[in-house]
């Protein structure tokens, strides 16, 4: 389907079976982030496809042992998918495995979503949640990235999850700080 291109598919696939990263959500994510543009940049520094800030990717890079990073390796496509699956992969983890939450830690930083979710008077749908974000262009962000997950799980043929299901349930929990950049 033309709206849902899947290219550097090879490379993709690689960064995100590596780290145990569901595909489909990973292409959501680019396509909303950088629409595959290899040399996006955005106004406030994220670079390339998965649209990384520079402390990010110095975070990421210490993390999987690059030392020789350079904030222009975030343009290498090789480089920018791994990191990018990596981050993603980590606040995926860091906010209990929510793709709903860890898109939202992805747009907005990992302690917002956990503040947010403090807020919560209990248990509340991932559709709900994202509804509730403070932030619009996170609040549409949430939203767009798992709608697009649900398109490339199609394509890619993996197992039909709905949009309900990749958004999940969110209960409340106490905030305590991110250790994630």
């Amino acid at each position: 389907h033309l709206r849902f291109i899947m290219p550097f598919r090879e490379d993709l696939e690689a960064s995100a079976s590596r780290v145990g990263l569901d595909t489909a959500w990973a292409y959501g994510l680019i396509r909303q982030e950088s629409r595959f543009l290899l040399d996006a940049k955005s106004s406030v520094g994220a670079q390339g496809l998965m649209q990384i800030m520079p402390t990010t990717g110095r975070w990421i890079a210490n993390k999987l042992g690059y030392a020789a990073f350079k904030t222009e390796d975030l343009q290498d496509m090789k480089t920018n998918l791994r990191f990018g699956t990596f981050y993603l992969r980590s606040v995926f983890d860091d906010l209990e495995g929510s793709q709903a939450m860890a898109s939202a830690a992805y747009n907005a930083g990992p302690n917002r979503p956990r503040a947010w979710r403090a807020t919560l008077p209990g248990p509340v749908e991932g559709a709900i949640f994202a509804e509730i974000i403070p932030f619009s262009e996170t609040r549409d962000y949430v939203k767009k990235v798992l709608s697009n997950a649900v398109y490339y799980a199609a394509l890619q043929r993996q197992e039909a999850q709905s949009l309900k299901k990749r958004l999940g349930e969110i209960a409340p929990k106490a905030t305590s700080q991110s250790l994630l950049p």
